[in-house]
């Protein structure tokens, strides 16, 4: 609870941000809350759970193609008829490819992901008579009807609060999760599985839920991500996509709740701000990637947290000097 009061401040300011700024750096801020749940649930799946996968971006995809597919072919479904479809298949797919493969580990388990995924992609790309290929799918944003008042989610900063609330109240769903006693014990899991089995738990069944419930967070998002583009092409569910939430997990900070908040935040300004300045953006992206992989491992949440660190003891020296 007291965590939650220190956060306060900062709810606050995500809801009067489009009252003191233009709908561009509302609509970017929109996707940063879109990937910043598409970041969390793959640091529960790899920081929690320690669950290395290349092929993250199958249940984004999912929960993307879900959604426009139903919101192409059947008149009139509603706003959250269309995101529940989508997490829902997204959760299943979870269940089922986890299932499949979560007997396997490391190496083998990544590579895997990796397959599964490419799978996902050829069927994106192969049955156009549902995806269209190539081409893509286009959305229509259906309005929200609460039948005394009516939300045009067509408007940006509509969009946004519906965005803000729904994705925002998951993200604090799942920081409590991590909380609970599901949460620690994949947490007690990833430190000492074989100490786990020893005390009774069913390791298995504890990552296949996780796996599960990261794939329907993915769909999640992937569900708001194709409602704010108003389109979903291949690129949803390609290998590229994934590599973009390993991106903001580890630039935010792996095992960190707060880390591909940040992250997320960092990747969609500084990915807009160099593709403004440069073609060549993802030159520069991969090349700060690196910089932070070999000079800041834990990420921005391990270097925010350090600074304290760093000023008391960069004051204390200079107070040692002084002394002298």
């Amino acid at each position: 609870m007291n965590s939650l009061v220190r956060k306060a401040p900062f709810l606050i300011l995500l809801v009067l941000f489009p009252f003191v700024t233009g709908k561009y750096h509302v609509s970017l801020l929109t996707e940063v809350v879109i990937f910043a749940l598409f970041g969390v649930s793959y640091n529960l799946l790899l920081g929690y759970g320690n669950l290395l996968s290349f092929g993250h971006a199958m249940f984004f995809g999912l929960g993307a193609y879900t959604t426009a597919v139903v919101l192409h072919h059947i008149p009139g479904l509603g706003f959250f008829p269309a995101i529940l479809l989508g997490t829902g298949c997204a959760t299943l797919g979870g269940l089922l490819v986890g299932f499949l493969i979560l007997r396997q580990k490391g190496a083998s388990f990544a590579l895997l992901t990796l397959a599964f995924n490419a799978l996902f992609y050829a069927m994106a790309t192969k049955f156009t008579f549902i995806t269209h290929g190539d081409d893509g799918l286009s959305v229509i944003r259906p309005k929200i009807d609460f039948g005394i008042f009516t939300l045009n989610t067509s408007d940006v900063v509509v969009f946004y609060f519906v965005t803000l609330a729904i994705v925002g109240a998951v993200i604090l769903l799942s920081w409590y999760f991590t909380g609970t006693a599901m949460g620690k014990t994949i947490t007690l899991m990833c430190e000492n599985e074989e100490r786990m089995k020893f005390l009774g738990y069913s390791t298995n069944t504890t990552r296949l839920t996780l796996f599960t419930l990261t794939g329907g967070l993915a769909g999640l998002a992937g569900s708001f991500y194709a409602l704010f583009f108003c389109f979903v092409s291949v690129d949803a569910i390609s290998i590229a996509m994934t590599t973009t939430v390993l991106l903001i997990t580890f630039v935010g900070g792996i095992g960190s709740f707060a880390g591909p908040i940040l992250g997320a935040f960092v990747y969609i300004y500084l990915q807009n701000f160099l593709s403004d300045v440069t073609d060549r953006w993802q030159l520069f992206m991969g090349l700060i990637f690196i910089a932070m992989v070999l000079f800041v491992p834990g990420g921005i949440s391990k270097l925010l947290q350090d600074m304290p660190a760093w000023w008391r003891a960069g004051h204390q020296i200079n107070a040692d000097k002084t002394g002298e």
